[in-house]
């Protein structure tokens, strides 16, 4: 008897023809939609949806961040003094309110929540930032080992702005020349990956300090595969 064929770890964890196949489906969507608006670029894949949330879940949210945010993390190979040094929080996935918020921008993109990563909540004081990065995992990196089997490489970024910091908090894309400047309720999504589906260089980007006033926002992180971590919570 044939043994199957197995997939490759390589095709299971961060395959560039899945990733097309995804980037295309959920491109089709947010091109469909007619409230979501394309940031022109040849060099990376940038949308915006104004008023995404109501001022009342931007306001629930901003008190789940104050009530439970904690200084933001990063990977120990990656740490560096100053790099990141906002506060984050995971929000309680069982909540329905967040159940409800996270479906919405599911039911935008055209992914699925099983994908995607908690639910992070940021904020932002005077002089606080995270300065250039990429939201897709560099393979070489020691943290991969783990990434790659819970979830696999990330897709797309999802991320609303809940409040308008006085000055500053710019989500900045040097690579683009192009920044994004902070609107209540306004929910900004980006493809971590190029044509070929691999990683975009072009995608760094940087959230950058704020001036005067507080930022806050959230952040949703969809991934390949089913995100296992999801299970634990």
């Amino acid at each position: 008897m044939t043994k199957p064929i197995l997939k490759t770890k390589a095709t299971k964890y961060n395959s560039p023809k899945r990733m097309v196949e995804l980037s295309q489906r959920v491109t089709d969507k947010l091109n469909a939609h007619p409230q979501v608006q394309w940031l022109e670029s040849p060099h990376a894949q940038l949308f915006v949806h104004q008023n995404f949330l109501s001022d009342a879940d931007c306001a629930l949210l901003i008190d789940m961040i104050e009530a439970d945010s904690t200084p933001s993390d990063l990977y120990e190979t990656i740490k560096t003094e100053g790099f990141r040094t906002s506060y984050s929080c995971n929000v309680k996935i069982d909540d329905p309110d967040i159940q409800r918020i996270e479906k919405s921008i599911c039911d935008l993109m055209g992914l699925d929540n099983d994908h995607s990563e908690v639910l992070q909540g940021q904020r932002y004081l005077v002089g606080q930032q995270f300065k250039n990065h990429h939201d897709y995992f560099h393979e070489t990196e020691e943290y991969w080992k783990k990434e790659e089997t819970n979830g696999g490489q990330r897709s797309w970024t999802a991320m609303v702005y809940l409040n308008e910091p006085e000055e500053g908090g710019a989500t900045a894309f040097p690579q683009l020349q192009y920044q994004v400047e902070p609107r209540k309720g306004m929910l900004l999504m980006w493809n971590n990956m190029g044509p070929d589906g691999r990683p975009n260089l072009n995608t760094l980007h940087a959230g950058t300090p704020v001036v005067k006033g507080t930022k806050y926002i959230i952040t949703k992180w969809f991934r390949l595969n089913r995100w296992h971590g999801r299970s634990f919570q």
